[in-house]
């Protein structure tokens, strides 16, 4: 059995979970989350708990997705309850940030800015000087994807440090060439 997996997941307060079949909801006061639970796993709601079960340990396909299943479960349940939050920093001379409605406009030094259409269930807010912005949601996976695509339009590079950079993230910066 996997250690993860029977572990059970302690229900919040105000969270609702229910198991349809091989689908696990979880509601409370961030949204509204599903999952589809993959063959040979299955979950309980019991005494405020999830609790998720293996049918065949046995199988390496089945077992492998045990701790998965569990962990994804209780992302869920803590996402509904609390929400996820990931910080940008963007530094640079004239580099900035504004969100526009559901649009997120990047000015990083490019001749045009970059347009990010920011998906439905996350919500992107940019500080008054346009170089912290905050990324956050009810699903983990969502708001680490969002951080990811906003970043990758310019990451932070070693030589001066501009670029966009999660917050608390160290640059290992580079010395450059040197002039004789």
């Amino acid at each position: 059995m996997s250690r993860i997996g029977k572990e059970p997941v302690a229900i919040a307060a105000g969270v609702t979970v229910a198991v349809e079949g091989n689908v696990v909801t979880a509601k409370g006061k961030q949204g509204e989350l599903a999952y589809a639970l993959p063959n040979g796993i299955s979950a309980e709601v019991k005494d405020g708990h999830v609790n998720v079960l293996c049918s065949n340990p046995a199988d390496h396909a089945i077992h492998s997705c045990h701790g998965l299943a569990r962990t994804l479960i209780a992302n869920m349940v803590k996402g509904v309850a609390d929400g996820y939050a990931k910080g940008l920093e963007i530094e640079g001379v004239g580099f900035k940030a504004a969100v526009q409605g559901d649009k997120l406009s990047l000015s990083l030094g490019f001749a045009n800015a970059k347009i990010y259409a920011i998906p439905a269930g996350v919500k992107v807010t940019a500080d008054n000087t346009g170089t912290k912005l905050t990324v956050a949601g009810p699903s983990k996976e969502l708001v680490g994807r969002v951080a990811a695509d906003i970043r990758s339009y310019f990451p932070a590079e070693p030589y001066k440090g501009k670029g966009v950079k999660y917050a608390g993230e160290k640059i290992r910066r580079k010395e450059g060439k040197t002039v004789a």
